[in-house]
């Protein structure tokens, strides 16, 4: 990894606004030409799965394991602009647990007041875990393709600050939570959220179609949420990034990492020692 990534660290500010609202957006992530690729990459596969049958042109596809599909979206797991930011939260006993996009076409649908469908993500770990408020855990990072700086583009909704509480009040069939927010995002923006996070998709009642990539980081002790395969990728993959898709050299390491199951926390100590704890 180059050090020159270190420009990219958190910044005091940054952590501020994700720690007191549990959302952070990193415009233009992206450059136009790295944007440009990865949109036909994902139209690619929009059309590839639409020929299957297996995507319908009125309904979002939710593709998971997509990280092997095609190196652009392998070479995104370590991105040098994010990263950084990543371990700045989460620290260095990290790796990609999750990973899924979702393409939404226009839904061809009248706009309605309907309430969306609110949660925190983790499933059972929000009923299982005794803490109040429940752990971090884990984050996810979005990657915009599309124009979603405008409202009814098949927004992501958030509760800023809602990731402090394990409950907010859902309204029952009409209307969204108080505070709710759509996130506005242009293309090429990464949008980092807390787990905990209340959010929502919602509709996509305009006829610009929503293209989004998500990177799920977590510790490296929770299991993976897909039948993911990205162990194919480790004999290419440098050792960071074979520690961020997954690798260790036994069970235990995932617990009780030696330095050879961590090369980020090495690398980290010789480059940017604030960063370990």
């Amino acid at each position: 990894m180059d050090p020159s990534c270190l420009r990219h660290r958190l910044t005091d500010s940054e952590r501020r606004t994700f720690e007191e609202t549990g959302i952070l957006q990193i415009e233009n992530a992206l450059s136009p030409d790295h944007l440009a690729e990865l949109t036909q990459t994902t139209d690619r596969l929009h059309a590839q799965e639409s020929a299957a049958g297996r995507a319908k042109p009125d309904a979002a596809m939710f593709y998971p394991n997509f990280v092997p599909v095609s190196p652009l979206y392998t070479n995104l797991v370590d991105y040098d602009r994010i990263l950084p930011k990543v371990w700045g939260i989460l620290g260095w006993n990290i790796y990609l647990y999750h990973a899924h996009l979702i393409v939404t076409p226009p839904s061809g649908q009248q706009r309605t007041d309907k309430t969306f469908g609110w949660h925190q993500d983790s499933g059972r770990v929000n009923f299982d875990m005794e803490e109040t408020p429940r752990p971090r855990l884990s984050i996810k990072v979005a990657y915009f393709l599309s124009d979603t700086s405008e409202e009814g583009r098949g927004n992501f909704w958030v509760v800023p600050g809602s990731h402090r509480r394990d409950r907010i009040d859902v309204p029952d069939g009409k209307g969204q939570p108080e505070g709710a927010v759509p996130v506005l995002a242009k293309p090429g923006t990464a949008v980092f959220f807390d787990r905990r996070l209340w959010h929502a998709a919602s509709p996509n009642w305009s006829d610009v179609t929503r293209k989004v990539l998500f990177y799920g980081y977590g510790y490296r002790w929770i299991r993976t949420k897909d039948d993911m395969t990205v162990h194919d990728l480790w004999p290419s993959s440098d050792p960071i990034r074979r520690q961020l898709l997954g690798h260790a050299l036994n069970s235990n390491g995932h617990y009780s990492p030696t330095d050879e199951d961590v090369p980020l926390r090495g690398w980290l100590k010789e480059h940017s020692p604030q960063d370990v704890r």
